[in-house]
């Protein structure tokens, strides 16, 4: 990988948001293009990291979970022998979203930490570079596109018949999202969504997806949900949202045991849906769910009726708006006599 011409910066703190993944396309690849997805980027549940150059063993601080922890040393490890680089790089990890829980962390910290690592290294490596090197993008590439671009953003899935040589879902569009429109989010804290084998077997377990469905979600995708976000037109966006989700929820529904990952959260959403215009669903497995709504008003009206219906301990609430831009860096202090500085 080229070495920048400038000079690195000892540290840099990288921000990037998380997304909403509103649903495949084409799961099955019935024209030689499987999945295809449409997400958005948020405006919160971000992760921030900061990456410094170090003079001895390189630390990782600040990690939630030993998981996490063993995550981090793994993408190092390979971003270190990739690249050809021998000075170590201290990690601190100021905020991540709660993992498997559909807001795409996992590729959220990949990107930041690849990007934070190349910049502080002076390698000139692209948001593809990374997402590849660290394994990345296998199916959805709005996490990848969202990170560069922000917005809504709809990707063109991956050729099923180059597979060995697969690249990355192209990016088809990237609409600028209303600023007004909200998105009330609700994360039910006893269940994580499918991930790893589980998500394999689930997804190996499931019948092909019908040609007919998949050209009812292009179509709905191209001549409803995103023509409403050109003309910020928030009842059919809200519409085509409620249809997406309801046909490709129904077909995950034997793996993940329903439309929604979560009862609680579903329980709480359909009474949203049944006070006020909303576009509802849920967010990749979940168990995350998500309510859109017109205006910052109508958000708040949401939360209280969500709270109301369903008043469980382990459900959280908060209200986002998009983000519309990609993630976002600033140089750091660098480490200051053994202390962690930010």
């Amino acid at each position: 990988m080229p070495k920048s011409a400038l000079s690195p910066p000892q540290a840099i703190t990288l921000s990037a948001d998380a997304r909403l993944h509103l649903g495949f396309i084409d799961p099955n690849g019935s024209l030689g293009r499987a999945f295809g997805s449409v997400g958005l980027v948020i405006d919160g549940h971000g992760t921030r990291i900061t990456a410094r150059r170090a003079q001895r063993k390189g630390r990782i601080d600040g990690t939630s979970t030993q998981a996490q922890h063993e995550r981090i040393e793994a993408y190092l490890a390979r971003l270190h022998e990739a690249l050809g680089v021998t000075q170590p790089v201290d990690i601190e990890v100021h905020e991540t979203p709660r993992a498997h829980t559909g807001l795409g962390s996992g590729t959220q910290l990949a990107l930041a930490l690849g990007t934070a690592f190349a910049r502080v290294t002076g390698h000139d490596l692209t948001t593809t570079d990374i997402a590849r090197l660290l394994g990345r993008g296998a199916r959805s590439g709005i996490g990848i596109h969202g990170f560069d671009h922000g917005g809504l953003i709809v990707d063109g899935g991956r050729s099923t018949a180059h597979s060995e040589n697969a690249t990355l879902p192209p990016l088809l569009a990237r609409q600028r999202f209303p600023d007004a429109w909200r998105v009330l989010l609700i994360d039910d804290a006893s269940r994580e969504g499918l991930h790893g084998e589980a998500e394999k077997r689930g997804l190996a377990s499931l019948a092909p997806f019908p040609a007919a469905l998949a050209a009812h979600l292009s179509h709905l995708v191209l001549m409803r949900l995103l023509p409403a976000v050109a003309e910020c037109d928030f009842e059919p966006f809200a519409d085509a949202i409620c249809d997406m989700q309801q046909t490709i929820g129904e077909y995950f529904a034997p793996a993940q045991g329903g439309v929604f990952a979560s009862p609680a959260v579903a329980h709480a959403l359909q009474a949203v849906a049944a006070e006020q215009k909303a576009g509802i669903g849920q967010t990749s497995w979940g168990p995350v769910g998500f309510a859109f709504v017109a205006s910052a008003q109508q958000a708040e009206r949401a939360l209280a009726t969500a709270q109301r219906a369903a008043p469980h301990a382990s459900l959280s609430f908060s209200i986002v708006a998009a983000r519309n831009h990609g993630a976002t860096w600033r140089a750091a202090c660098p480490r200051e006599s053994g202390a962690n500085a930010a």
